[in-house]
């Protein structure tokens, strides 16, 4: 299975090329909760601090606010909301 891939501080033509800023925006309150990626999704994280870990093994991985993240079909993780998260996002 592919890994998580997280780009710090992206840029804005970056951003743009991908059209990220008109993506929709969820928001989360701090919690744990498991996730499932039934198709890829790729965010980019507008505030907040998450701790992200691969269940069956995978590194954990920090998420802040200013990271482009893709997360690959197929990945189960258990999402750690540290701090309150606002994000752009896309699926497939």
């Amino acid at each position: 299975m592919e890994s998580i891939t997280l780009e710090h501080g992206p840029s804005e033509e970056q951003l743009a090329k991908l059209g990220a800023r008109g993506w929709p925006i969820w928001t989360k309150e701090v919690s744990t909760f498991p996730w499932h990626y039934d198709e890829p999704e790729t965010c980019y994280l507008l505030e907040g601090d998450v701790i992200v870990t691969p269940v069956g093994g995978g590194a954990p991985v920090r998420i802040q606010a200013g990271d482009l993240v893709t997360f690959p079909a197929g990945l189960s993780c258990t999402w750690e909301v540290r701090s309150p998260v606002r994000k752009h996002y896309r699926f497939g």
